[in-house]
């Protein structure tokens, strides 16, 4: 019995690992970081109504009402003219996109659904509210312009909405029942050999 035990608290930490991993990450693995250039943003989506105090960025879980909140990392964010906007993933390209995989302005703007104008965010953090009613694919995209030198930077951050992301779940599911087989396939075996 005291290899079962064993195993059963090996499964135990294996899957608090799975169900605690965001909030355990360093900022360098954090998911929900955007890259501008050698810049950094924290993306994050709240749905009050629905879900309290939970934070979302890759998978806001439900329709309705989301703020969307951008907390700047990189200080010099501050003062540049930075523009946030929500495009609808009208070409298929889920998680996979790409700024430059965007198209033309003109392709940006007949994507757009949400557009905050350039503007600089001093205390940096951007914040709006935003109400999805059709599940899919969004694409996040900010744009940071130096005024100064009128250089320009973007960031793309691919996110889902109302869309379950329950498959990622499988494979710890599949592992905690096979060791649980395991367990009581030795405890069976002990309990064998010693009524014999």
């Amino acid at each position: 019995m005291r290899a079962g035990r064993v195993i059963a608290v090996l499964v135990l930490a294996l899957v608090a690992g799975q169900v605690f991993a965001h909030g355990g990450v360093s900022m360098k693995d954090d998911v929900c970081i955007m890259k501008i250039a050698d810049l950094r943003a924290h993306f994050t989506g709240y749905q009050p109504e629905k879900r309290a105090t939970q934070e979302f960025c890759e998978n806001i879980p439900e329709l309705g009402r989301a703020i969307i909140v951008v907390d700047f990392i990189s200080n010099v964010l501050r003062s540049q003219d930075v523009e946030f906007r929500v495009l609808k993933d009208v070409k298929g390209l889920k998680s996979k996109g790409r700024y430059e995989d965007l198209g033309s302005l003109a392709d940006i703007d007949a994507a757009t659904m949400v557009k905050l104008p350039p503007q600089q965010y001093p205390r940096g953090t951007l914040t709006f509210d935003y109400t999805f009613d059709k599940p899919g694919w969004y694409i996040g995209m900010l744009t940071a312009k130096d005024p100064a030198t009128g250089k320009e930077i973007h960031s793309v951050f691919p996110f889902m909405v109302g869309m379950s992301h329950v498959w990622k779940y499988v494979p710890a599911f599949v592992l905690v029942l096979g060791l649980s087989g395991l367990i009581y396939w030795l405890s069976g075996r002990r309990a064998a050999r010693r009524s014999a």
